[in-house]
């Protein structure tokens, strides 16, 4: 059994996907699966079991639609099922170009801003990207 973290999260984040795309909360997926719900948050947590395999992960997958072998599928680092896949969205954007782009968005936005407030806002949204490193 793979004991990798990063594949773990990985396969957490498939399953809170899944959950989340099919419009279910954490409670219907471990009534369905007959777990309890914090079988269920452990597993989107993408916690890395102690020894073997939780029957629990099989069967959350199981009502989630998942087909059988899937969990091992995904820790292999396979693709999970229904399309859904890491994709890397971080670019590289040209700043200039970017808050351009976000100060053209706002003003269409904003009836009643002014051009200090709309500069402000600007301002204030690539400061986040550049802390998240999107930029």
């Amino acid at each position: 059994m793979n004991r990798d973290p990063e594949v773990w999260a990985r396969l957490g984040q498939a399953l809170a996907n899944t959950r989340q795309a099919r419009g279910l909360r954490q409670e219907d997926v471990a009534e369905q699966a007959d777990v309890s719900l914090k079988s269920v948050q452990s597993a989107e947590a993408g916690v890395v079991p102690k020894a073997r395999m939780p029957y629990t992960v099989p069967a959350i997958a199981r009502a989630l639609g998942w087909p059988d072998g899937a969990v091992d599928t995904v820790l292999d680092g396979g693709a999970p099922p229904g399309g859904w896949s890491d994709v890397s969205v971080q670019k590289q954007v040209d700043a200039e170009r970017l808050e351009a782009d976000l100060t053209h968005a706002y003003v269409r936005s904003s009836d009643s801003a002014t051009g200090a407030e709309i500069k402000a806002a600007t301002k204030a949204a690539l400061d986040v990207l550049r802390q998240h490193g999107l930029i």
